[in-house]
C-alpha cells in the first residue's frame, strides 16, 4: 500500500503544533518537505512525523537547535561526535542537579536550626506546630535517597573514582555528617569529626586523583570541627555527589 505524503496542515495536526512552527524548523534546516505541489504546498514524507517527535523531545531536554541539527545527521558526523553532544548535555544536567541536591542538603540542617529557634521564641505549642508543618513539607527520608549516577558518570569520563580500590577509602567516610556548599569554581565539603581516619581517607582520596585528567587535584585542610575537602573545576560536581551518597549510605 502506497503511503501518501502529509501536507503541512496534516503533519501539524498529528503532533498538535502550529504550521508556523514547522516553517520555522524548515528555515532552521531541521525539517524539510519532500517536495511541493504545483501550487506550492509543502508535502512531507511519512517519516517526518518521527523526525518532528525527535526534534520536540530534544528541545524539551534542553538541546540547542544547532545541536539538534547535528544529531539529526547530515552524513558527515561520526557516531562518537554525536554521542559526545548527547553526553555533554547529560553532564550539564548532572551539574545543575548536583547544585540542587547540595542546596536541599544544607536547607535540611537550616530548617532544623530554625525549628529550634522558633520553638524557643514562640513557646512549646507553636514550636511543635511548626515542626509538624516542616515534617509535612520535608517528608523524605535521607536514608532512602536514590543511588547517585556517580559510578556511571565516572566510568564514562574515565575518572579514577570508578576504581574498586576506592572502597577502602570510602569505608572511613561512609555515614559521616557533612556540610557542603558551591564555590565559584567547584565545591567545598566539610566532613565533621577530627578522627585521624577521616583525615587519612580524605588525603588518600585527594592524592588518588592527582593524575586524573577529569578534574583538578582536590585539597584537604583542617577546620575547627572537622576537615575541609575542596574540589575545583568543571567536574567537581562528581565529588559533591560522592559525599552526598557517602553520607546517606549506612556505615
Amino acid at each position: 500500500m502506497t503511503v501518501r505524503p502529509l501536507t503541512i496542515g496534516a503533519l501539524a495536526r498529528r503532533l498538535n503544533v502550529s504550521t508556523s512552527l514547522l516553517r520555522f524548523y524548515e528555515r532552521e534546516g531541521l525539517l524539510k518537505p519532500e517536495r511541493r505541489t504545483a501550487s506550492g504546498y509543502r508535502l512531507y514524507p511519512p517519516g517526518a512525523e518521527k523526525t518532528l517527535l525527535f526534534i520536540r523531545r530534544a528541545q524539551r531536554l534542553g538541546f540547542s537547535l544547532a545541536d539538534i541539527r547535528l544529531l539529526l545527521g547530515d552524513g558527515k558526523r561520526g557516531g562518537d561526535e554525536l554521542m559526545g553532544i548527547a553526553e555533554q548535555r547529560f553532564l550539564d544536567i548532572e551539574r545543575r542537579l548536583t547544585e540542587m541536591l547540595v542546596l536541599r542538603h544544607e536547607l535540611e540542617f537550616f530548617l532544623e536550626d530554625l525549628t529550634a529557634r522558633v520553638g524557643r521564641a514562640a513557646g512549646r505549642p507553636a514550636g511543635r506546630l511548626y515542626r509538624e508543618l516542616l515534617d509535612q513539607a520535608c517528608s523524605h527520608d535521607p536514608r532512602r535517597r536514590s543511588a547517585s549516577s556517580l559510578t556511571r558518570l565516572t566510568r564514562r569520563l574515565g575518572c579514577a573514582l570508578a576504581s574498586a580500590e576506592r572502597e577502602k577509602i570510602f569505608a572511613a567516610l561512609r555515614g559521616r555528617h557533612i556540610h557542603i556548599w558551591r564555590d565559584e569554581d567547584g565545591y567545598s565539603i566539610l566532613v565533621a569529626g577530627r578522627e585521624p581516619a577521616i583525615e587519612q581517607a580524605l588525603r588518600a582520596l585527594a592524592a588518588s586523583e592527582a593524575d586524573c585528567h577529569v578534574h583538578v587535584e582536590p585539597s584537604v585542610s583542617a577546620a575547627d570541627d572537622g576537615y575541609l575537602f575542596q574540589a575545583r573545576g568543571d567536574n567537581a560536581f562528581l565529588f559533591a555527589q560522592l559525599f552526598l551518597a557517602l553520607e546517606a549510605a549506612e556505615t
